[in-house]
């Protein structure tokens, strides 16, 4: 290959060669000048694609010599070592690729994969920008508390606590994986006081029971009596197997629910009824969804047999008829916390005390119910001629 001419400008140190380019013969400048006794020539830009002229060009050489410009060879250093730095510089950006990605080859169920889906909405609305760029070292608890005091102004306070919890779990992430050392403070979250009890009357039970035995869907309207005789959560009865379902030794084997570890509840009579005359089908779930696959939503069945009974707008079809199967329980007087906990599969007391008014009214009835035993225990003297003693009550 031909080696190209050089031609002189008027500006010292400053020369071109011309070449084809996109538009036609175009100039290419050079400058020549020497860095601590160092000879260095370079390019500095083409006549129309970097708009350079030889004014301009000298005026860099001028800079370079002065130490006020880097190099073409030291800038790409920079930027190689800059580049390098981020690399290895273990942002909360990194740290969250690296969570995600490990989530996500676990991810073999639906339910897990949507919860990555929720983290990274999270991710990308609320903390990328503030933190992503920063190390965990970096973090600030005043920064931090402050985030979560401006968020509590747009957001529910459970929307809150998600959002603080994933950026603790990331950090955890980062630290068991040896990626950041730990923070100097804790990422407190909020309380949230979301206790609300549902409940049906007695009117609206019937109602709903109606509505169900009406519906064409025997799948939900069975998922819903099952919430309603079981307490089950809507999550286990869309895991739900037949090889969960012991008829013979009369239990169910809840498979990683909320509380983590397998769990086993009572199958009643009326569940173990509901269940017998269940219609099966190819799939090994008991409620299977689409193609035998197991169900993500049933929000649209169970809120067409809300509406037909006409039951309020507010009232949670599955979720509440855990309630409903807990309130009666608890209402009953005949059952202590500690086995509504049970039955429940909640972790701690505290979540099951919510129902613990119901008890405590129940008690209370009972105990109304001592004037009453004590007018016929004096009727049954009076009647033996036993002089009776009048009592004020």
């Amino acid at each position: 290959m031909p080696t190209l001419k050089r031609c002189k400008t008027k500006y010292a140190g400053v020369f071109f060669i011309e070449s084809e380019g996109p538009t036609g013969t175009e100039k290419i400048y050079y400058i020549r000048y020497r860095r601590q006794g160092k000879m260095i020539e370079e390019k500095a830009g083409r006549q129309f694609q970097d708009d350079m002229t030889p004014s301009r060009a000298s005026g860099k050489r001028s800079d370079r010599i002065k130490g006020k410009e880097l190099s073409n060879i030291e800038e790409r250093e920079t930027k190689k070592a800059a580049k390098e730095a981020e690399k290895g510089k273990l942002t909360i950006n990194r740290i969250w690729e690296k969570y995600s990605e490990e989530k996500s080859v676990n991810s073999k169920e639906k339910r897990k994969t949507r919860s990555l889906s929720t983290d990274k909405s999270f991710y990308e609305k609320h903390l990328k920008t503030p933190f992503g760029n920063k190390e965990p070292h970096e973090l600030k608890k005043e920064a931090v508390d402050w985030f979560g005091s401006s968020l509590k102004k747009k957001l529910s306070p459970q929307t809150v606590k998600h959002i603080l919890a994933l950026l603790r779990r990331l950090i955890n992430f980062g630290i068991e994986k040896q990626l950041c050392d730990n923070i100097k403070f804790k990422i407190t979250l909020p309380e949230v006081h979301n206790e609300k009890t549902e409940d049906l009357t007695s009117d609206q039970l019937a109602a709903l029971l109606k509505a169900i035995d009406e519906s064409e869907d025997i799948q939900v309207g069975n998922m819903m009596k099952l919430a309603l005789y079981s307490g089950m959560r809507r999550s286990e009865m869309f895991r739900l197997q037949w090889a969960d379902i012991n008829f013979e030794k009369g239990y169910i084997t809840l498979k990683d629910p909320k509380g983590k570890k397998d769990q086993t509840i009572p199958l009643n009579n009326m569940s173990r009824e509901l269940l017998k005359k269940h219609p099966t089908t190819r799939s090994k779930l008991v409620f299977p969804g689409e193609r035998g696959k197991q169900r993500v939503d049933v929000g649209k069945a169970v809120n067409k047999i809300k509406e037909k009974a006409g039951l309020p707008k507010d009232f949670r079809p599955l979720h509440g008829l855990r309630h409903v199967f807990a309130s009666m329980l608890a209402s009953s007087g005949k059952v202590d916390m500690y086995v509504l906990q049970k039955l429940l599969t909640h972790k701690s007391p505290q979540m099951s005390q919510r129902y613990a008014h119901l008890r405590d009214e129940s008690l209370k009835s009972a105990s109304n119910l001592t004037g009453g035993l004590i007018d016929q225990e004096l009727m049954k003297a009076k009647q033996n001629g036993n002089n009776v003693v009048n009592y004020n009550r």
